[in-house]
């Protein structure tokens, strides 16, 4: 087993992410990456180069610039789709994984009757909480909760059983957000199937980190976010398999998502252009398929060994601070902790002042904590560009804080 305490890692895709050469000069370490995530230079440029070349509207306009933008467009949904191992006509676009879960939950209203059972994780972050909660309010239907492990892990064998005849929806996380655990949501997502469940994945982390597809997890519906996968902000996707799409009708009204319209009746284009009501998100569009083919471009494989390594490195380093509480061990990219004796919020400030950026709170993920018994946590998340060099300058700014509180 190597050790990884004793290496130096390098990141080879730093230099690619202008921002963190402009943190380090300020004495700045970047680790929140799972909050949003520094951008690389591909998408910075293929933002500018659209503003300053010239906006269009998208399908609409038959001059020559309208052509060209929506021509772009349309190749970043290719692009979304090929990280997703989907074709094009599976993917909307959204505005994040919020909206496409909040979307899901309207449209599939209709399947969720009284006394029926919507089924979600003890880990799940609100945007795969709230809109679940309060479609199980709207139709007077039980909203059931997949326990943890004392270790933090989904309880597999109560899962099992608690999703049965009864169970309408399955909706759950593929890698915790405040945990770093991945789910075994494979196994889970047959069963619900079995029972003729509608399945859904909130992607919003595992999209970073995993290299499942919607596809090979067997999932109706996989919603992920732009900004998180070293995209801008205000856009996402929702994957669907095409028969899952069927199922669906407009939840917005408006132009483009229109094929005929008069005072009182009006025809709807197919999916996925139905649910793309408005003028779409196109600069980020286009600079998040920018980004998506910046990293198409690299060795998938050897990020997620240096991230694996960066993890483990991180973990020794905790396991050598006996003040220091996990939540839960990690599998992937990010670790949540305590402090024995101090209050989150103070460590996170005294971090902050000495140029260490991580989270610290609650993590959109109340019910959790509630459950785990701790008002809040510290968590640091990890990217491809950090290095050693970030964890040793958190890991000197937080003896300091520990040496002032306790």
């Amino acid at each position: 087993m190597t050790d990884y305490s004793a290496v130096r890692l390098q990141s080879p895709w730093r230099k690619d992410f202008p921002a963190l050469t402009h943190l380090r000069e300020h004495n700045q370490t970047y680790l929140d990456s799972a909050a949003t995530s520094q951008k690389p230079q591909a998408m910075i440029d293929n933002l500018r180069d659209y503003y300053q070349q010239g906006a269009a509207n998208v399908h609409r306009g038959q001059y020559w610039r309208a052509d060209t933008v929506t021509a772009a467009f349309e190749r970043s949904r290719e692009q979304v789709a090929r990280w997703l191992g989907a074709s094009a006509e599976q993917i909307v676009f959204t505005r994040g994984t919020t909206e496409a879960l909040n979307l899901l939950a309207y449209q599939l209203e209709s399947h969720v009757q009284p006394d029926d059972e919507i089924v979600i994780s003890a880990l799940e972050h609100h945007a795969n909480l709230l809109p679940w909660q309060q479609l199980a309010q709207r139709r007077q239907a039980r909203l059931v909760v997949l326990p943890l492990t004392a270790e933090g892990r989904l309880d597999e064998q109560a899962a099992h059983a608690l999703i049965t005849e009864r169970t309408r929806i399955l909706a759950i996380s593929q890698l915790s957000n405040v945990l770093g655990v991945q789910l075994p949501i494979k196994a889970l997502i047959q069963r619900a199937k079995s029972f003729g469940a509608w399945t859904v994945v909130d992607g919003a982390q595992g999209a970073v980190h995993l290299p499942e597809t919607p596809e090979s997890l067997g999932c109706d519906f996989y919603a992920l976010s732009a900004h998180k996968l070293y995209g801008p902000e205000g856009i996402g996707a929702l994957y669907g398999r095409a028969e899952a799409f069927e199922a669906l009708t407009p939840w917005q009204f408006g132009g483009e998502m229109v094929e005929q319209a008069q005072y009182q009746k009006a025809q709807f284009r197919a999916m996925p252009m139905a649910l793309e009501a408005g003028t779409p998100a196109i600069g980020p569009a286009l600079g998040w398929a920018a980004s998506l083919s910046y990293l198409q471009d690299q060795d998938l494989t050897a990020i997620a060994q240096h991230e694996h390594a960066l993890l483990q490195q991180l973990l020794a380093g905790f396991a050598r601070r006996p003040h220091i509480q996990l939540l839960a061990k990690p599998d992937h990219a990010l670790a949540s902790f305590i402090v024995s004796g101090c209050h989150s919020h103070d460590v996170s400030q005294l971090l902050s002042e000495q140029g260490v950026s991580l989270r610290s709170g609650r993590h959109c993920a109340h019910p959790l904590f509630q459950a785990l018994g701790h008002p809040s946590a510290l968590r640091v998340s990890l990217a491809l560009y950090n290095d050693s060099d970030d964890l040793q300058h958190f890991f000197c700014a937080l003896d300091n804080a520990l040496e002032l509180l306790q």
